[in-house]
Order: C-alpha cells, then structure tokens, then sequence
C-alpha cells in the first residue's frame, strides 16, 4: 500500500491544522495505521496510532489531549488533527501503516510509509 501525507505548514504556536494520508489502495483497510514524526537532528518518534477499524487510538504523552488520529475507510485516509499546537511539534510528519497485530509504536514495526509532511509552528 502506498501511503501520501499532505495538509503541513507554517502555523503559529496554538493554532491547528489537519494532516490527511492518503492510502492508494482499498487493502489499507487491513492495516493499523499511525503517524510519526522526526525534527531535525532527532530520531522518528511516535506520535499516535489507530486500529484497523478505526478504534483503540494510542497517543504519545506530549500530544494526548492535543492531537486527535482517525481514519476514513471508505475514502481510504487516514487523519491527524493537531490542536493548540508548539513550537516543539515542528517536524517531518509521516504516516504509516502495519500489519503487526496489536498496538505496537515502534517505528521498525510499521512497513508501508508515506513521504512525509512539514509541519512548523513559529512561536
């Protein structure tokens, strides 16, 4: 399955924005899908995920409360909506998806990723 982020930019710290991955297959629906980041100079990091059927999302701590993960199976896309966003959530963001049973974050676990998206929050 391949996988297209889009929906970054330059936004200021505490406004929002709507990240969309689009999968290019109707086979997305089998897969657990997730979002994850890499700032510069940093190691790609979690950020959330959620089940096939579009339950059970999973978040990191430094975007629960914030950042909202869903996913449309019947237009095969997958969503993150960032609110009251900081300066530390600047990254490329990408999306992913897994067949892996149960609610891994490792990054190594997940095998069909799009080319990722800016985000930068200016503060």
């Amino acid at each position: 399955v391949q996988l297209q982020a889009s929906g970054g930019g330059l936004v200021q710290a505490g406004g929002s924005l709507r990240l969309s991955c689009a999968a290019s297959e109707r086979a997305f629906i089998g897969y657990h899908a997730g979002w994850f980041r890499q700032a510069p100079g940093k190691e790609r990091e979690f950020v959330a995920r959620i089940s096939r059927n579009g339950v059970n999302p999973v978040y990191s701590d430094s975007v629960k409360g914030r950042f909202t993960i869903s996913r449309s199976n019947t237009k095969n896309t997958l969503y993150l909506q960032m609110n009251s966003l900081k300066p530390e959530d600047t990254a490329v963001y990408y999306c992913a998806g897994t067949t892996v049973v149960g609610t891994t974050t490792n990054p190594a676990d997940f095998h069909s990723w799009g080319q990722g998206t800016l985000v930068t929050v200016s503060s």
